[in-house]
């Protein structure tokens, strides 16, 4: 109940002219344009960066890999609020690369570039995690006759192990796009609230929510939408997949 009524409270609380109103106010399709653009942007260094690191981390056997697998997971537990700050100090102007950053004549604070970075750190974990696991399953042997046929250690990789783990795979890239669409603390204080540039949905619903709450309703059921649909369509392609 406490995981279905607030859902129910927020389609009841708007009307379909509300919606529609909604969809035309000149702050809706900025706000979901920029969201969709960053978040896909931000899913290619996700998962090509990512793919090869969790195939290390389902690998390896190391004490180096046990304590990157815990770094890796520290985005989660760690407050967004707090990664917006580490963010700053970090490429801010008078963070640990600003000084280089600034004499390049580069500005990363407060820029979509930001956005994008803001987006990677905190959704980053949520691939990297479920690509170790797919990766995880597929047998050693696959891969010791992919060697014995011919294949090079990358070619098995590429041919043999990512085909096979490819459904966690589009698992952990989808949970990471979501992870990304709603990320609001690092994105605020990091790349700020600036519209048109830097205000994505999550931040144009705290936007909304100063003067008009029904406004703030609508962009959130949208979200909700978006998040509904896509879970939708993990739940059903694993079983079309098997049919």
């Amino acid at each position: 109940m406490l995981l279905l009524l607030p859902l129910a409270a927020l389609v009841l609380s708007t009307s379909p002219s509300e919606i529609a109103a909604g969809f035309t106010h000149p702050m809706f399709t900025p706000a979901l344009t920029l969201s969709l653009g960053t978040t896909l942007v931000s899913l290619i260094p996700v998962v090509f960066l990512g793919t090869p690191l969790a195939w290390w981390l389902a690998t390896a056997e190391s004490r180096l890999a046990r304590t990157v697998d815990v770094l890796v997971d520290l985005p989660i537990v760690v407050p967004p609020a707090v990664v917006g700050v580490a963010l700053l100090m970090t490429f801010g102007r008078r963070g640990l690369f600003g000084g280089v950053l600034d004499a390049m004549g580069v500005g990363i604070p407060f820029t979509e570039v930001a956005v994008v970075l803001a987006q990677v750190v905190v959704a980053s974990p949520f691939y990297v995690q479920a690509a170790a696991n797919a990766f995880r399953k597929v047998d050693p042997d696959t891969l010791i006759v992919a060697r014995t046929l011919g294949a090079s250690p990358r070619m098995a990789f590429l041919r043999v192990a990512v085909p096979i783990a490819l459904p966690g795979l589009i698992v952990g890239a989808s949970l990471a796009w979501a992870r990304a669409l709603g990320e609001f603390g690092a994105t605020l204080l990091f790349a700020g609230n600036l519209a048109g540039r830097t205000r994505t949905m999550p931040l144009a619903i705290f936007t909304a929510l100063e003067s008009d709450v029904g406004l703030a309703v609508v962009f959130s059921l949208v979200l909700a939408a978006m998040g509904a649909g896509l879970l939708v369509l993990l739940r059903v392609a694993p079983w079309r997949r098997a049919r």
